[in-house]
């Protein structure tokens, strides 16, 4: 077939497609119905939750800068700044892991029963009583779980910020529960009071804002134990995890001051301490 001019070779292919289209259309729209692309099949893939209702944020890998700048008030030497890359992306848990969870797993022994409400931070366990849960929560099925690094940690609890917490750079009794303590650090007593907490013992979870990245109680309410040793960032050689002395603890809690609860924070303890104001929330690996 020849064409007189352009024009008219240009308008018979238009109109071809517009055929194609028309035929198509009812025969995607019929397979649409059958599979729809649904919001939520988008959004579980960032979140998971166990058989024991404890929630999960996919944290995608990524880069950041861990530690404090030296004019950061009330930091520690320790908090060098430093370039961190994250390899891996994990799911994080939403929350520390609750009392009620702490029960579903370890259960209720006789002799020694944990008061509280069930959707508060478990409290005086080791590090060495967090592996434990682990290790029984591992044999579920349900996916490789175990304590955040002290990285990941940080990473997390930014959540893409760069200050001091991630509403910025003041203390903030409406942001945290911390300074909760009526006969030492009081500051945020009066708030916790006026939203129906009790001073003097930690919250129950999610009583505050989350972070950017949808993450409760990072900062305040229960210290959180991390897999690793304490040690100077600048050192190459660690202790090994097993004969580590001093295990880190990050986020701060109901019982101390504001600025513990900054992001780059570092605090540590033997791995065998139990204390009321240390619990932990853990990672879930990534598939």
């Amino acid at each position: 077939m020849q064409f007189h001019d352009m024009e008219q070779a240009m308008a018979l292919l238009f109109s071809r497609r517009i055929t194609a289209v028309v035929l198509i259309a009812p025969i995607a729209l019929f397979f649409w119905t059958l599979y729809p692309l649904s919001p939520a099949s988008a959004s579980e893939e960032k979140t998971f939750t166990n058989s024991l209702g404890m929630e999960f944020v996919y944290i995608e890998s990524g880069t950041f800068m861990m530690g404090s700048p030296e004019d950061e008030p009330l930091r520690s030497k320790s908090e060098i700044l430093h370039e961190v890359t994250i390899g891996e992306a994990f799911y994080m848990q939403t929350t520390p892991v609750t009392l009620g969870q702490w029960r579903e797993v370890m259960g209720k022994p006789w002799f020694f029963s944990r008061k509280g409400c069930e959707d508060t931070p478990v409290t005086r366990v080791s590090c060495h009583d967090a592996m434990s849960f682990i290790n029984e929560l591992n044999q579920r099925g349900e996916g490789r779980y175990r304590l955040p690094t002290e990285a990941e940690w940080e990473y997390a609890a930014r959540a893409g910020t760069t200050s001091a917490y991630p509403w910025g750079d003041e203390t903030d009794c409406t942001r945290a529960l911390y300074a909760n303590n009526p006969l030492k650090v009081n500051d945020c007593v009066d708030h916790v009071k006026s939203i129906g907490l009790i001073p003097g013992e930690p919250g129950p979870v999610k009583t505050y804002p989350p972070n950017p990245w949808g993450l409760y109680d990072m900062h305040g309410n229960v210290w959180e134990w991390t897999a690793d040793c304490y040690g100077s960032y600048t050192e190459q050689d660690k202790e090994s995890m097993h004969r580590c002395s001093r295990r880190v603890r990050r986020g701060g809690s109901w019982f101390g001051h504001g600025y513990q609860v900054r992001s780059a924070n570092r605090a540590y303890a033997h791995p065998a301490a139990k204390f009321r104001t240390t619990g932990f929330r853990l990672v879930k690996e990534a598939p």
